[in-house]
This record gives structure tokens, C-alpha cells and sequence, in this order.
């Protein structure tokens, strides 16, 4: 069993990275088209996914447990993101103004 081993790891190692490959964007991909990616992981099976993770897309490797995927925006709370806070308070104005109008007619 433990031959096997090392023909399972570099399996492994070229599906995750064909697999990545894949679902990474467009834009992020570094230096050459997606489609010739995935022709150098599937031709090079060690060297070509160990490429891929280390030079194929912007920021840092996707092989870490950062995970490359840092560049996104990240979501923000409700109470912490300004233009919703400014919204609510444009929508509070403008029902102030309103009731105000509203008291002066009667």
C-alpha cells in the first residue's frame, strides 16, 4: 500500500490544482491564458501544479492556508459600513422633513 503513496499525493496535487485552476477567475490569472494552464497541469504532472499554485495567480500561493483569495472585498457589518450608516441617515432626514411639512399644513 504504501508504494502507492506517492502516485496518490501527485493525483492529489494535479486535481486540486486543476481544479483551482478552474474555478479561478480570469482576471487573476498570471502570465499566461487559463486554457494553457490546464494544459500544463495535466501534461507536467508534477511540475505543472506546483507551478500553478506558486506563479499561476495574483497574490500570495493558493497552496498556504491563507488561501489566495485576499484581493476580494470582504463583507462589512451593517454598523460598521459608512454608506449604509449615511443611508439610514438620509432616510431619517428626509421622514423628519417630511413630518415637519406634514405638522405645518395642519
Amino acid at each position: 500500500m504504501l508504494r502507492y503513496l506517492p502516485f496518490l499525493l501527485i493525483l492529489a496535487l494535479t486535481i486540486y490544482a486543476f481544479i483551482d485552476c478552474l474555478n479561478t477567475p480570469e482576471a487573476e490569472v498570471k502570465h499566461l491564458p487559463k486554457v494553457v494552464w490546464v494544459i500544463i497541469i495535466l501534461l507536467f504532472s508534477i511540475v505543472g501544479p506546483v507551478v500553478w499554485l506558486f506563479a499561476g495567480k495574483d497574490g500570495v500561493a493558493s497552496g498556504g492556508g491563507g488561501g489566495g483569495r485576499g484581493r476580494r472585498a470582504q463583507w462589512v457589518a451593517p454598523d460598521d459600513n459608512p454608506e449604509f450608516l449615511k443611508s439610514l441617515r438620509e432616510e431619517q432626514e428626509k421622514k423628519d422633513k417630511d413630518e415637519n411639512t406634514d405638522k405645518d399644513k395642519d
